[in-house]
């Protein structure tokens, strides 16, 4: 028979994790995918501003691109030290998965389904883009698989 265990900050916090295996590997893939787009957008902010995130050159005088890319750098530093928290956790501290999953979809949920009634008319038209992110594009099924893994991460085996 299984359970859900909602507590999600235990005490204490210690390496047993008793969600699901599957929920534990995806959680590797996915910090591990989330840690490499930290590192593109924090270290090669010009590739991941135009390649991937299809903003355009922008041109003016003084030119607003070096400033453009120096938020895409800290954007990519905040979410490598969230990636090296997970990192932590999936090495000393299991027992928090759960809510590391629910920080996670918190993040894709907001990016996929709030953020775009947030931002203004001039962002949201597209006039700086010459497409879609993938961030945006997918946010839908990675928030449907966040759910599905932070479901399998809170379910455990009941023992007597």
């Amino acid at each position: 028979m299984r359970s859900f265990n909602f507590n999600l900050l235990p005490s204490p916090a210690d390496n047993i994790y008793s969600g699901h295996k599957v929920a534990f590997w995806f959680f590797i893939a996915f910090n591990a995918l989330m840690t490499w787009r930290s590192i593109i957008h924090m270290f090669f902010e010009e590739f991941g501003a135009h390649g991937i995130a299809n903003l355009i050159v922008l041109s003016g005088d003084p030119d607003p691109m070096p400033l453009i890319y120096s938020f895409f750098s800290l954007w990519g530093f905040a979410q490598l030290i969230f990636c090296c928290v997970s990192w932590i956790v999936i090495f000393r501290y299991k027992s928090l998965i759960s809510l590391m999953y629910l920080f996670y979809l918190i993040e894709w949920f907001i990016r996929g389904f709030l953020y775009p009634f947030l931002q203004k008319s001039a962002v949201a038209s597209g006039i700086y883009s010459s497409g879609k992110t993938p961030g945006i594009e997918l946010a839908p099924y990675v928030t449907f698989l966040l759910i599905l893994m932070f479901t399998l991460s809170i379910r455990e085996k009941y023992e007597k």
